[in-house]
């Protein structure tokens, strides 16, 4: 049996709107009389504003994190690695800032108002300083992950001051606060991470939309919550930190100002002097340099991938097999908006049609309209007989009902050897392809520069029940621009229902990279490296 003590029970000492101390030795710093009546006079409304803040700030701290993970993927490839990266340095700092922010809870909304500049400072200019650490400096992991980690320690900061501010302006029960805060916490979050691909992405690009963010944030946070609380800190306090606002909005407008120099001088120090053209589309970046009798250099994401003199290589041996083993009137090509793998295909005369499917318009958009690129590709795209269309190669084949079959697939897609994503090469993707595929009918794919790469590819095509053929030629696609190593070489696959013959088709010119006894003979070396047990074939679900 528990006893009580007689006479009225004792009051509790958790008063935050009288400036009483939750514990001994951990006050908050008392409210003046005057301050404290006007926060009962309207405490709905004072409440309303702090959860309005905390709405905008949890969506302001989701598209900092969502810009980082995009610039990663832009700039690095492999999205799964960044996304992994950005999410869990970021989870970890935000619990660090959340232990940090107990020291900072005897003056709330001091504390407050500092943590949002300096998020919204950061945050803002994460973006471009990013892309300068990659340009100039080259260590974009390390910078990333410092980064991350600080804008998440002051994300996790957040909350704990937040509930310590509306536990003052209504002393409540804490559960119920906090479930009302988190709800505009997480409302806030959803919004933001709604608004970043539909609106600020492709409105405003993932360096200009992150310094909006944080001339947002430094309003929504630091200037409402001081204005709400602005009796807290003394006048001095309050007026450097209304000017230490200022400034941080002041350094977000010059930074956009010059956010435009600042990217030429990094793609400067890149890419040199002769940049023709340059934009970031929704799904990669885009440069093209080189003066206008050549040699062009097309770089994807930072990655050259075409040199002028040597791009045919890579071109004419994905094409021109694939063309000569068969019927060649309808032909599906999956990635080359750039029109080299274009211009191979419709060198045969047989080639009545030929659908075009890649992920990015701009990059058809550039070969057709800059004169070098459109040189180079014999203005591929300009021919009647081809029929673009702007769409994710796998979501095209899955929703394909129509157009098919084909006589020829092939698949301009990087292989995973070379940073491309596994999708493209998945048994799933080759699966949808075989689907269109007429009798008789052939697929080519790229399986990269490292021939450890080419098994598992080649497990994929078997697994979608084709036979295929393995061969390679001599010499990377940008020999001319970077040195190859010793015995560079690009390899290949040819599939069909039945083994295809590796040959070359009399209604094309013959190409300057390929004979029929150099095909012949990479094949016969690539078959002795077979392993005798295969891998298994890429998978959407499968290990990576």
């Amino acid at each position: 049996m528990i006893n009580h003590p007689a006479g009225p029970p004792a009051r509790s000492r958790v008063d935050l709107d009288d400036g009483a101390p939750p514990r001994p030795g951990r006050s908050l710093a008392p409210l003046p009389a005057r301050r404290r009546s006007r926060l009962r006079s309207h405490p709905r409304l004072a409440r309303l504003t702090v959860l309005l803040a905390a709405f905008v700030c949890a969506a302001c701290g989701l598209v900092y994190e969502l810009e980082l993970v995009a610039l990663g993927d832009y700039l690095i490839g492999d999205a799964v690695t960044q996304t992994s990266v950005v999410l869990s340095v970021m989870v970890f700092a935000m619990g660090l800032g959340s232990l940090l922010a107990k020291r900072l809870t005897r003056q709330p909304a001091t504390a407050f108002a500092l943590v949002e500049c300096a998020l919204a400072l950061t945050g803002g200019l994460s973006v471009l300083a990013l892309y300068s650490c990659w340009a100039w400096i080259g260590r974009y992991q390390a910078a990333m992950v410092g980064l991350t980690c600080l804008i998440g320690i002051l994300i996790g900061a957040e909350i704990p001051l937040l509930m310590t501010l509306i536990q003052r302006i209504r002393r409540e029960d804490a559960g119920r606060a906090a479930a009302d805060l988190f709800a505009a916490d997480y409302v806030g979050a959803l919004i933001g991470g709604l608004a970043f691909p539909f609106l600020i992405l492709p409105g405003l690009g993932p360096g200009d939309g992150a310094l909006v963010t944080g001339a947002v944030n430094a309003v929504a946070g630091a200037a409402v919550v001081l204005w709400l609380f602005r009796e807290e800190p003394a006048p001095r306090i309050r007026l450097l930190l209304w000017g230490g606002c200022a400034l941080v909005l002041a350094l977000l407008a010059a930074a956009a100002a010059g956010s435009g120099a600042i990217e030429r001088a990094a793609r400067h120090a890149l890419y040199g002097a002769q940049v023709r053209f340059a934009a970031r589309s929704h799904s990669q970046e885009i440069v093209l340099t080189g003066p206008a009798e050549g040699p062009l250099r097309l770089y994807l994401n930072g990655r050259l991938t075409v040199c002028g003199p040597d791009e045919y290589r890579g071109n004419e041996a994905l094409v021109h097999p694939a063309m000569a083993a068969g019927p060649d009137a309808r032909v599906l090509l999956l990635g080359g908006g750039d029109g080299l793998a274009l211009r191979e295909v419709l060198r045969h005369r047989g080639v009545r049609s030929v659908r075009l499917v890649d992920a990015d318009p701009e990059l058809p958009r550039l070969a057709r309209t800059d004169p070098g690129l459109a040189a180079l590709t014999d203005h591929s795209l300009d021919d009647p007989r081809v029929h673009a269309t702007a769409a994710d190669p796998m979501a095209w084949l899955r929703g394909a009902t129509t157009g098919g079959p084909y006589d020829v697939v092939l698949a301009d897609l990087p292989a995973p050897a070379d940073g491309g994503p596994v999708t493209f090469h998945s048994q799933e993707f080759y699966g949808l392809a075989t689907r269109l595929l007429s009798p008789g009918g052939r697929v080519a794919v790229r399986a990269g520069g490292d021939p450890s790469g080419l098994w598992p590819i080649e497990s994929g095509l078997r697994t979608a029940g084709l036979q295929t053929v393995p061969y390679a030629v001599q010499g990377s696609a940008t020999a001319s621009c970077r040195p190859d190593p010793p015995g560079a070489a690009q390899t290949f696959l040819l599939a069909a229902a039945a083994r295809p013959p590796l040959t070359l088709a009399p209604d094309a010119p013959p190409p300057r990279a390929l004979t029929p006894d150099a095909l012949r003979g990479s094949a016969t070396r690539l078959a002795a490296l077979r392993p005798a047990h295969p891998p298994a074939a890429l998978t959407l679900l499968g290990p990576r």
